[in-house]
This record gives structure tokens, sequence and C-alpha cells, in this order.
């Protein structure tokens, strides 16, 4: 954030000026730039008649009146003040931990920081470039959800496999951890590798793997290896809603076990060209794109980089689970 002097300040520039210290020695003394030193300097200039000639001399009451007259015709002050501690963390968390400004305030009310602002208000502060590196280019993309025509037929590609028609309420209203979302997000740039990626519809919980292709085979391998690995698959996985798409077509294999006789899940499947009726996984791949942008090849990113993703966004608090992480909702 932007550094305002105070009138202890200003008292304390007019001395070192009439001592006739260099600016850079007064920059350091008050912990500011150069140029903020100059901008004030300017701000409190008035001539002085010395009688036999006049001289440019710094008046810290001038500069302080001035301040003031600029603030009020601003309207009413920041509410952020003078906090910097509050604005380091704030820029902080947005730019280097990449969290929302609506992340970024709950995470502060953690800490008992002097100031306290709305969502609204931090956005207004970022579109007006209060804070010192903070600007809107690291906020995320805003997405706006394309309405479905009412008109729109709804159905699926075949009509035989199970369809989110018939996926039972409980599952609808979130009810019980162990029903997930499934899709997959595609590279770029002509590689064939993918991302498999699994959301839990209730806690929010993240499963990202890389694939070497996205054939129907390889997706039902992925399957296989998380349920040898996952205590208590059946509990933790009871039923998944994925898309039409080619590659999760193999019904009958992706449903039955790898382990034990019998079915492993449920599968239920969205109609088509209905991404929304799949909406967690949806908003969860665009939270990807934010490390591997549209274009990135995913044959060159590496297990450990996707799990990095991963485990970022299992720890990303979130307002629908009022401000947990879904590490935490799933525990």
């Amino acid at each position: 954030m932007g550094h305002y002097m105070t009138k202890e300040e200003r008292i304390i520039l007019q001395t070192l000026l009439d001592e006739k210290r260099p600016v850079s020695y007064i920059a350091r003394k008050l912990g500011c730039c150069r140029q903020t030193i100059y901008n004030e300097i300017k701000r409190g200039q008035y001539l002085h008649d010395y009688g036999y000639y006049d001289k440019l001399r710094y008046s810290a009451d001038k500069g302080q009146q001035i301040h003031d007259y600029n603030q009020t015709a601003k309207g009413r002050p920041l509410k952020i003040g003078s906090d910097h501690a509050f604005a380091a963390y704030i820029e902080h968390k947005i730019i280097v931990d990449r969290y929302s400004p609506a992340a970024a305030l709950a995470a502060a009310r953690r800490y008992r920081f002097d100031t306290s602002i709305c969502v609204s208000t931090l956005y207004s502060y970022i579109d007006k470039r209060v804070f010192y590196e903070l600007g809107n280019r690291h906020l995320w993309e805003k997405w706006k959800k394309k309405p479905r025509k009412k008109d729109e037929e709804r159905r699926v590609a075949h009509p035989k496999l199970p369809s989110i028609e018939i996926r039972p309420g409980h599952i609808d209203r979130r009810e019980e951890y162990g029903h997930w979302e499934m899709d997959l997000v595609v590279s770029g740039q002509g590689g064939k590798s993918v991302l498999l990626t699994l959301t839990e519809r209730r806690s929010r919980q993240e499963i990202i793997m890389k694939l070497p292709d996205r054939k129907a085979e390889t997706v039902r391998r992925a399957i296989d290896r998380l349920e040898r690995k996952t205590p208590g698959f059946r509990q933790k996985f009871r039923s998944i809603t994925t898309d039409n798409g080619s590659e999760f077509m193999e019904y009958d294999q992706l449903i039955k076990s790898c382990r034990c006789k019998g079915n492993r899940f449920d599968i239920y499947y969205c109609h088509s060209y209905s991404a929304w009726e799949k909406g967690s996984v949806e908003n969860h791949n665009r939270i990807i794109r934010r490390f591997f942008p549209k274009g990135t090849n995913f044959d060159q990113i590496s297990p450990a980089d996707v799990r990095r993703v991963q485990d970022w966004m299992n720890h990303y608090p979130r307002k629908v689970l009022d401000w947990k992480a879904p590490i935490e909702a799933a525990a």
C-alpha cells in the first residue's frame, strides 16, 4: 500500500530539510521511497521572504493542511487506514497464495488486525489501486454462466445408461459424503496427456490424476488404482456423476470392482450439453486452469506439479463450507 505521511513525519521532514539532509537519507529515516519525499516537498512548498531575496522552503503545517483538504475532497477516509500489516497480508494471500478477495478476508479474520472491511470494499480498493502491488490483474477471471434455453431438449447420448434423472434426492441435496463428480481437463499444444478430476459434492474434496491419454481403458485403470490404494473405498466412493464423453462410456467396466465381487459404486450420466449438472467439478476445473492455463501441454507437467495443485485446492477455504477447507469438511 502507498505510504501516507503523518503530521509527525512531516515535522521530521521539515527538520531534516532545514539541516540540509539529502533526500535519500530522509527517505531511509522515514521508511519510504525518495519519490514520496519529493512529492511531499512539492506539496508543502512556499516562498519564504528573507528580505533581500525569496527562497522556496518546506512547511510541515502547509503540507498537512493540503493533505487534509485532499482527503476531504476524496470523500470518507479509507477504512484500511494506515494498517500496513493488514494490507500486506491481503496482498500476499491474493498474489502469492492465489486466494480470492473473499477467501483472503476470511483468512485475515483469524488474526487480530485493527482493520475489518467487507468483500465489496476490498474489490473497490483493488479497482482503485489503493494497494501497493495488488491490482485487477491478480484477480481470478470472472466466469459467466450461460443460461440454458428453456426449449432446449435435454437428452442422454446413451439412453440405456443410468441418467442423472434417476439419481436419488439425497445426492442432489449433498447430505452425505461419498458422492463425486468426474471430468477430464485436456492438454493443449498437441499434448496427449489429460487430467482426470474428481470432486466430492459435499466437502468439495479434490482428486487429480495425470493420465497418458483419454482412452476409456486408461480411465478405468486409473479408477482401479484409486480403489486399490483407498481404504474403505465403497464408503468413500458411493456414486460418480459424469458426462457422456467416450472416455466414460465403458459403464460395465467402470462400476465393476477390481478387488472383490460386485460393483464398487453407482454411476449417473448427465444430459448432453448440460455441464451445469456437474457444476462442482466444472468449477474446480476452472480453478485448475489458474495453475495450468488453456494451451498447457500436460505432457510437460510432472505428477508432483499436479499433486501440489490438488493439495492447494484441498486446503483452500470455501464460502460454501463456512470458510473451512475441503480437507476439514471431509474429516
